[in-house]
């Protein structure tokens, strides 16, 4: 008998259906659903999140959707301490926590335990390395990532600058390498008892999804959100302005580039982020695979499926 705590996660690349998916999976078995996005957390950033609607809820409780404010730095560390909270909550009201996100690195951090190092921030040597950024360009920050750390330069995009200078800081502060640290991290065995979906689809049905998904981002109004955004005083600069929908549009605003432009970037960096979880997935042990192409896309086949799994892991 598994004597740890029991957690059901449903992740896959964004655009592939796990919203409508995860909602009924939870109505059939009475879940509680915490999400696992890194921008559906920010208050009125709406559309350009794909955030969920309420009435696309059908009375599943969901977590961890507008719980900051956009001045407000969210990381892999703070969703483990709130999720760990959301879960100690669901399992008081007698049900099993269900995880539902893509952001693959939020996830294995919950499901291990990871432990975050407490060394800095030192904002001296941070603040240095966004100048140089801004001075030199992203690229010439990327470059000093590998020289100290080409692993995580392989993972890490050079538009991410967030995360580069992240790795820079860490090995500035420790002298080792965050990718070591994360690998070691990511090799923990699970602390709950988990079944871990990963739902899947031919790349290119992605890719056409999610360029219908920001047409119709920019039909219900997302350069008004954006700049809503902005003049209600939150900085361009923040983090959660570096959200795929939010950043691109910026230039737009400015008068820098055209419309057509940033809808384009928009679509070119989403589909890179989607590669970018397609390949994290395949890294992940013990994750179980559905590819909608094998359920002829039929919701209810799929959650038969994952109970199906969910009761033979000793879940249901």
């Amino acid at each position: 008998m598994n004597l740890k705590p029991p957690l059901i996660i449903l992740s896959g690349p964004t655009a592939v259906g796990k919203t409508s998916l995860s909602v009924e999976f939870a109505r059939l078995h009475d879940l509680e659903i915490i999400s696992a996005d890194s921008a559906q957390v920010y208050k009125g950033m709406d559309i350009g999140t794909a955030k969920i609607k309420e009435e696309e809820k059908k009375g599943v409780p969901h977590y961890l959707i507008d719980v900051c404010d956009r001045s407000e730095d969210y990381s892999a560390f703070k969703f483990s301490e709130m999720a760990g909270d959301c879960i100690e909550a669901i399992r008081n009201h007698g049900r099993i926590p269900f995880v539902v996100g893509g952001t693959g690195f939020y996830i294995q951090a919950l499901l291990k335990g990871v432990e975050f190092d407490d060394e800095g921030p030192d904002e001296e040597y941070r603040d240095s390395l966004e100048k140089i950024a801004e001075e030199k360009s992203c690229e010439y920050l990327h470059e000093m990532l590998r020289r100290v750390d080409d692993v995580s330069a392989n993972r890490i995009p050079p538009q991410n600058i967030k995360r580069v200078i992240r790795a820079l800081e860490y090995n500035h502060l420790t002298g080792r390498r965050i990718s070591d640290h994360n690998e070691n991290e990511a090799a923990k065995e699970p602390v709950f008892n988990a079944a871990y979906f990963v739902l899947t689809d031919d790349r290119e049905l992605i890719y056409q999804r999610i360029d219908r998904r920001v047409d119709e981002m920019l039909e219900a109004g997302l350069e008004k959100e954006v700049r809503s955004i902005l003049e209600s005083g939150t900085s361009p600069d923040s983090v959660s302005m570096q959200a795929i929908g939010y950043k691109e549009m910026i230039p737009y605003i400015k008068g820098e580039i055209s419309l057509e432009e940033a809808a384009y970037q928009i679509k070119l960096r989403t589909r890179h982020f989607a590669k970018r979880q397609l390949t994290w997935y395949k890294r992940e042990p013990d994750v179980i695979m559905m590819d909608r192409r094998e359920f002829n896309g039929d919701v209810n086949a799929m959650t038969e499926f994952m109970s199906a799994e969910c009761k033979r892991r000793g879940l249901f």
